[in-house]
């Protein structure tokens, strides 16, 4: 478990294939956070994990009925409800 994951809950990078869920959160030091919100991952957006690439580094996510790609590392800054 990742020391973000152990003090402030499930991230997006934790969060099983075919599960949904809900945004309550983006870290502030989040690298992406502008680019987040350009596409609709933002607090209160539901979210679906379509896939993972099988050696990590991409994360295929379902968000307002588009699918987009997101870095691992990235996904780690959003938290889940």
């Amino acid at each position: 478990m990742s020391e973000k994951t152990s003090t402030t809950g499930k991230t997006l990078a934790d969060l099983p294939v075919g599960e949904k869920a809900t945004i309550i959160r983006i870290l502030p030091e989040s690298r992406g956070r502008k680019k987040f919100a350009d596409v609709g991952l933002v607090p209160g957006s539901e979210l679906l994990l379509e896939s993972k690439a099988p050696f990590g580094g991409l994360l295929r996510v379902r968000v307002m009925g588009s699918s987009m790609t997101i870095h691992q590392d990235d996904a780690a800054d959003i938290l889940l409800g």
